[in-house]
C-alpha cells in the first residue's frame, strides 16, 4: 500500500470520521476509501477552523484535522493555524509538501519549517517507513499537555510511495494525566483558605480536561466566586449564584467589583497570559496557579502558589484537602458574597434594561441577543462571536449554563473566524443550535463558506449585525472617513447568503426579529444553514472596565 493508504488507516484508528480540506492533495481519496468524509471548504484558513471548532467542541477527545494541498494550499492555512495556535486548540493539520528532490530549493515552501512558530510540534515525513512513527509523535502532541496545532508534512512523492503491508502497525494513543504534588496542593488550599476576599479565574483548561462539576465543588466548598476567562467561558455555569460572569476586554460589571477587591487571584486551566482580551492581573494580589503545563508557571506574572497537573485531577485533590481543613460540608459564607453577587447583578442588568430591550431603529444588537436568547434552548445551543464589537457586546449578557456552549476566542482576533468554527461544531453536536454572531466586516472575509455550510447540509445559523460601517474606526482614521468615509461598507449579505443557498432574511425593525428567528430555526431543523441580517445602529456603548 502507498504512504497515503497508511495515513488515512491510522487516521481512522485514531477516531476521525471527516477531514476538512481544500483543494487538492491524494490523501483526500485515499482517506475516503477508509471511510473518513471528506469536506471541502471554500478557502483554506475556514477548513482549519472548521477542524479547530470541531476540537473544541470534543474538548480534544476527538481531533479536527486539515488536510491541504502543498505551496499554496499551506501557504493560504497559515492564518488559521495563527490563530489556533493563539488559542491553544489542539489539531492536526496535514499539508502536501513539495517533492523530496525539491525540498529547499528556493522557491518552494516547506509547511514543517514556517509553521513551527504557530505549532506546538511541526514535523515532515521524509521516508515513507517512517510514517507510523512520525504520525504516532503527532497525536502523542496533540493529546498531552498544553494542546496546541500540530503539523506534520507529507511530500508529493513520499505519499504515493509503496509501504509494506505487512509491516503496518498502529496502536492509537492514550492520553496521559497526572495530578498535582500534594504538598503544592496542601500549601495552595492552605493560602488561599486564608485570603479574605479571593477570586477563581478559570479558563479554558476546564472545559478540556471536563472538570466544571469539580469546580462547582471547590467553589460551593470555600465560597469563592468564578470568573471566566474568554476562552474558558462557559466553563462554570452564568446562572450560578458564586458566578462572576466572563472577564475579557468587556465584562460584567460583578467580574470588575470583584477583581478590582481581591487579594488573593486563583487561576484554574489559564495561562495568566497578559492580554487585552484576558482581564488584568491587580497589582499586589497574590497569585495561584492550576496549570498542566510548567511553561506557564512564572510566565509573565510571579506565581506565589502553584500546582501542575491535569484540572480535573488537581481540583479532585483540591476538594478532598478542603474538606480535611474545613470539614465535608466546607466553609460557610460568612462574607455574604452570594448576597453581594446577586445585588450587584440585579442593579446591573436593570441600567442595561433600556438597551437590551431596546426599540430603537437601527436595532440594537443588544436587542437581538435578548430575543436570541429568549427563543433558544441556552443550554441546547452552541454559540460563538466575531472579532470586535460583535464579541464585545456579546460575551457579558449572554449567559452560559452548560460546558462548551459558547466558543470564547481572542488571544489572536481575525475577524471571519467564527463561521469556520459554527460549521466545526455543528459537526461535532449535530443535535444543538449552532449560532455564529459576526460583523458586516466578518462576513467581508468569510462569508462564502455559507455555500459550504448549505452544500455539506450543516444547519447553522449565522448572524450579521450590519451597520454600514467599521464600528469606532472612525476614531482611528478620522481625516480619511470624514473625506472619503474609508470606514463604510456595504452589500445585501442576505441576498449574498441566498444565492449560496442558505435560507435568509434582512430585518429592520426591532418587532420583526423574534419572528425571524423562529423562521431561521425552523430553516435549521430543515437541514438547511440561515442567516439572519440584522439592520443595526453603531453601537458603541458596551460594558468595558479596564
Amino acid at each position: 500500500m502507498q504512504g497515503n493508504n497508511v495515513i488515512a488507516k491510522i487516521l481512522k484508528a485514531e477516531g476521525v470520521d471527516f477531514i476538512s480540506c481544500f483543494p487538492a492533495n491524494t490523501l483526500i481519496d485515499q482517506a475516503a476509501k477508509e471511510g473518513i468524509k471528506p469536506m471541502i471548504c471554500r478557502q483554506e484558513r475556514a477548513g482549519v477552523n472548521i477542524a479547530d471548532g470541531f476540537s473544541r467542541i470534543n474538548n480534544g477527545r476527538k481531533i479536527g484535522v486539515f488536510v491541504s494541498q502543498h505551496g499554496p494550499g499551506a501557504e493560504n492555512a497559515f492564518s488559521g493555524v495563527a490563530q489556533a495556535f493563539s488559542d491553544s486548540v489542539p489539531i492536526l493539520i496535514l499539508p502536501g509538501g513539495p517533492p523530496s528532490d525539491k525540498v529547499g530549493i528556493s522557491p518552494a515552501f516547506s509547511a514543517s519549517q514556517q509553521y513551527t512558530g504557530i505549532t506546538k510540534w511541526s514535523g515532515h515525513v521524509n521516508k515513507v517507513s517512517r510514517i507510523p512513527e512520525l504520525m504516532r509523535k503527532a497525536f502523542s502532541q496533540l493529546k498531552n499537555g498544553k494542546p496546541g496545532p500540530v503539523l506534520l508534512e507529507i511530500p508529493t512523492d513520499v505519499a504515493q510511495e509503496e509501504f509494506p503491508e505487512s509491516d503496518f502497525s498502529y496502536t492509537p494513543i492514550k492520553p496521559l494525566l497526572s495530578s498535582a504534588s500534594k504538598e503544592d496542593v496542601r500549601e495552595l488550599v492552605t493560602a488561599v483558605l486564608k485570603a479574605k476576599n479571593p477570586i477563581i479565574n478559570a479558563g479554558q483548561g476546564i472545559l478540556y480536561s471536563e472538570a466544571t462539576s469539580e469546580l462547582i465543588e471547590f467553589s460551593e466548598l470555600t465560597n469563592i466566586p468564578v470568573m471566566t476567562t474568554l476562552a474558558g467561558k462557559s466553563a462554570f455555569p452564568e446562572n450560578h449564584k458564586l458566578s462572576l460572569g466572563t472577564g475579557a476586554h468587556t465584562a460584567t460589571v460583578m467580574a470588575a467589583e470583584f477583581l478590582n477587591q481581591s487579594d488573593f487571584m486563583l487561576g484554574i486551566g489559564t495561562s495568566f497570559t497578559s492580554s487585552n482580551f484576558n482581564a488584568p492581573v491587580p497589582e499586589g494580589v497574590t497569585l495561584g496557579q492550576v496549570t498542566n503545563s510548567h511553561e506557564d508557571i512564572n510566565k509573565e506574572y510571579k506565581i506565589d502558589y502553584g500546582a501542575v497537573g491535569d484540572a480535573k485531577l488537581v481540583l479532585q485533590q483540591m476538594n478532598e484537602e478542603v474538606k480535611r481543613q474545613c470539614g465535608n460540608s466546607g466553609r460557610n459564607d460568612e462574607a455574604g458574597v452570594v448576597t453581594k453577587i446577586a445585588s450587584i447583578k440585579k442593579k446591573w442588568l436593570e441600567e442595561w434594561n433600556s438597551s437590551l430591550n431596546s426599540d430603537e431603529v437601527p436595532i440594537s444588537p443588544y436587542r437581538v441577543f435578548t430575543e436570541l436568547s429568549n427563543i433558544v434552548d441556552v443550554s441546547n445551543t452552541i454559540i460563538t462571536h466575531d472579532s470586535g464589537y460583535p464579541r464585545d457586546q456579546l460575551v457579558p449578557f449572554w449567559e452560559t449554563v452548560a460546558p462548551r456552549t459558547y466558543i470564547g476566542w481572542g488571544k489572536s482576533t481575525q475577524l471571519g473566524y467564527g463561521l469556520g468554527l459554527a460549521i466545526g461544531a455543528k459537526i461535532a453536536r449535530p443535535n444543538m443550535n449552532v449560532i455564529n454572531v459576526m460583523g458586516d466586516a466578518a462576513f467581508g472575509m468569510a462569508g462564502l463558506d455559507i455555500e459550504t455550510a448549505a452544500r455539506l447540509e450543516i444547519p447553522i445559523l449565522t448572524i450579521v449585525l450590519n451597520n454600514g460601517v467599521m464600528t469606532h474606526y472612525s476614531d482611528h482614521m478620522p481625516f480619511a472617513t470624514d473625506k472619503w468615509q474609508t470606514n463604510a461598507l456595504g452589500g445585501d449579505y442576505s441576498g449574498v447568503a441566498k444565492a449560496l443557498g442558505a435560507y435568509s432574511e434582512r430585518v429592520d425593525q426591532p418587532e420583526n426579529i423574534s419572528s425571524s428567528i423562529k423562521n431561521a430555526l425552523k430553516a435549521n431543523s430543515n437541514g438547511q444553514p440561515a442567516l439572519l441580517e440584522f439592520m443595526t445602529k453603531e453601537e458603541l456603548n458596551v460594558p468595558k472596565f479596564w
